[in-house]
């Protein structure tokens, strides 16, 4: 295989051919996590020959082999024991000396050895905790669920996942295959997956004029989902593929898509120490936050991405309005809609130099009562930057259009003017949701860092403008897309009247040359047509 997307089309046909009757979004609880098992042993492996290490595979003495294991652990985050390693899983499978219970022997151990290194055991304790070695589904007993694992083993290790040059692909793989998963879980695929060109969007605003120099940036997504755009808001920074250059903050309420996150984030190269996920309730108790003198403070970042569940439920109850700080001065969410809720514990981390970037459903832009306070509060204090919205249909789950809101740090804010692009209009259809393409990317791109008016596109509106309309954002009031229909000149469409009948008047005499040439035609037939014909010309 030479490159990711011939590795791609393979592996998801064979995928195909083994889901059997599970849907999509509970297989990937199987072939995604032993992808992620395969790269750590691999990875462990790279370790040890980059360290001269590679004998301890072969120690025997007990008191040995736990100080390898501890050594392992502290230069890596984990440690797999020699008997459980992928080429030993592979050699067992491939010998037919395998058992469904070696497979949790194997995960068991996986978990004790994660507790060794206390830095990074968040990171990888019951990272495989969504592998359900007793689902029916996996088979009616014992034997028959043990082909499906080995099955799915040898599909995983039926593949060198690097390119033609050398470069490690198996990231990318992993990611494509998370996308796919999604379109085959529905509406269960909001859950963890935001369409790659979609976190572009986010991902280049956030990162504009931003640059990794001797200062680490910092990423925060309150919604992580299975990570990707936290990973692409690394890929569109100019030094964001050094090793340790960002640093990632992710909070999720799944547990498996939790497990997700971490798993994308290592498969892509990001190390333990640059890697600060939890799972969680972002909105029902403050996270990040640093303990200083018994105080906690939350973290301030560079950049804060998220797409939240749109419109979702939220407890308010126990939200004080003057102790949780997050919404203090701006207001609380309606227990129905969460969407600001996301929004004021995002502003709440942003940094006063930074920007964020968030996707949510048109509402948030109208709707009043409390939502139409909390929005006029970041107004007047000069938060929001720009408003731009996007095609309907981008998403697996909903056909909805979305809207993605840019605010900006106190001190990053140099107007106070809100710039409006509609790009609803600009997409390239697919047979079950639209795309954006490069193009309708980059003119975005462009249009929010040019900053001006564009006809049927893009408008900045000075606060007097969104003043005058109460407050409410709803884009077609500051950005006209009217298309006036066409009026034809009057001399023009008399013309061209005429013509029409003339063009009647000379096909219809030719059509009676064409029938009065006929020689079976009886005298009843040619007083009926004649009478046609006199009709047709009035």
């Amino acid at each position: 295989m030479s490159n990711a997307s011939e590795i791609i089309a393979k592996l998801w046909t064979m995928a195909n051919k083994l889901r059997g009757t599970m849907n999509a979004s509970e297989y990937k609880n199987y072939i995604l996590p032993f992808m992620f098992y395969r790269y750590l042993s691999e990875n462990q492996d790279e370790y040890l020959e980059k360290n001269g290490l590679d004998e301890c595979y072969d120690v025997t003495d007990s008191e040995e082999k736990e100080d390898y294991l501890e050594e392992i652990s502290r230069g890596i985050g984990y440690a797999i024991a020699p008997e459980y390693t992928w080429e030993q899983l592979v050699s067992k499978i491939e010998n037919h000396q395998i058992k469904v219970r070696d497979f949790q022997d194997m995960l068991d151990s996986f978990n004790l050895n994660a507790k060794r290194n206390p830095v990074a055991e968040a990171d990888f304790a019951n990272v495989f905790s969504d592998i359900n070695l007793g689902d029916a589904r996996l088979g009616s007993n014992m034997s028959e669920r043990a082909k499906v694992l080995n099955d799915v083993v040898l599909m995983v290790n039926d593949f060198t996942f690097k390119d033609d040059s050398g470069h490690d692909i198996l990231g990318d793989v992993y990611e494509w295959l998370i996308g796919q998963f999604a379109a085959g879980a529905g509406k269960k695929g909001e859950e963890f997956y935001t369409p790659h060109e979609v976190s572009q969007v986010l991902a280049k605003i956030v990162t504009k004029d931003s640059k990794v120099d001797d200062t680490q940036f910092r990423v925060y997504d309150p919604a992580m989902g299975s990570g990707s755009l936290l990973l692409t808001v690394k890929n569109e920074l100019l030094d964001g593929d050094k090793s340790g250059n960002v640093d990632f903050y992710g909070q999720e309420l799944n547990t498996t898509t939790y497990n997700l996150a971490r798993m994308n984030l290592m498969m892509h190269g990001i190390n333990y120490r640059n890697m600060n996920l939890k799972r969680g309730d972002t909105l029902n108790a403050d996270w990040p936050f640093a303990e200083r003198e018994g105080m906690q403070v939350p973290l301030k970042f560079d950049a804060v991405v998220a797409n939240p569940p749109y419109s979702a439920k939220w407890d308010i109850k126990d939200v004080n309005r003057e102790k949780d700080t997050r919404f203090k001065g701006y207001g609380v969410a309606p227990a129905s809609k969460a969407d600001y809720a996301f929004v004021l514990h995002g502003l709440y981390h942003l940094d006063k130099t930074g920007t964020m970037a968030i996707e949510l459903p048109h509402g948030v832009l109208f709707r009043g009562a409390s939502e139409g306070k909390i929005r006029k509060n970041i107004i007047d204090s000069n938060l929001l930057d720009t408003v731009i919205g996007l095609p309907a249909n981008l998403f697996y789950w909903t056909n909805i259009p979305t809207a993605v809101l840019v605010f900006k740090g106190r001190e990053a804010r140099r107007t106070k003017d809100i710039l409006f692009i509609d790009a609803s209009s600009e997409f390239v259809k697919g047979k079950s949701h639209n795309k954006l393409s490069s193009e309708n990317i980059d003119k975005i791109i462009e249009t929010y860092e040019k900053r001006e008016d564009a006809e049927k596109y893009a408008h900045v509106a000075t606060l007097d403008e969104i003043k005058e309309n109460d407050y409410n954002l709803n884009i077609s009031r500051y950005v006209d897309t009217f298309e006036a229909e066409k009026v034809t000149p009057l001399p023009q469409l008399t013309q061209e009247l005429a013509n029409v009948k003339q063009e009647i008047e000379e096909s219809t005499d030719k059509l009676f040359e064409m029938l009065g040439e006929l020689h079976r035609t009886t005298d009843e037939a040619q007083e009926e047509l004649q009478k046609f014909m006199e009709m047709l010309k009035k």
